[in-house]
């Protein structure tokens, strides 16, 4: 499983988010593409449109494991793909800003 520490992650790395939708409303990280793994496969267009060319995908969720699920399944489909190794949580923890729709301060659920 490639994976990427949060201490890693560059401010214009493109970031999925795929925790579900009441964890992204109490806070998450600003210009991440939201999608949750629960509609991920349905919704699997808005990342191909979203997601730069031939750029890598960092997912994250809460802790690592559900974005590592997505993780593998974006490999199969040929995409490059990291998982971020501890998610939010890690995130959060590491200083990082986690804001809500409305910009203001965030917290990780």
């Amino acid at each position: 499983m490639p994976t990427v520490a949060v201490a890693d992650l560059k401010d214009d790395d493109f970031l999925l988010d795929v925790r579900e939708d009441d964890e992204w409303k109490a806070g998450h990280a600003e210009g991440a593409l939201h999608i949750p793994i629960s509609e991920f496969v349905a919704r699997f267009g808005e990342l191909t449109e979203a997601a730069p060319q031939d750029g890598r995908v960092h997912v994250i969720c809460r802790s690592g494991g559900r974005s590592a699920q997505v993780t593998m399944y974006l490999a199969q489909q040929g995409i490059d793909a990291v998982n971020v190794d501890g998610g939010m949580q890690v995130w959060e923890a590491a200083g990082r800003p986690v804001v809500t729709d409305e910009g203001q301060p965030g917290f990780v659920l």
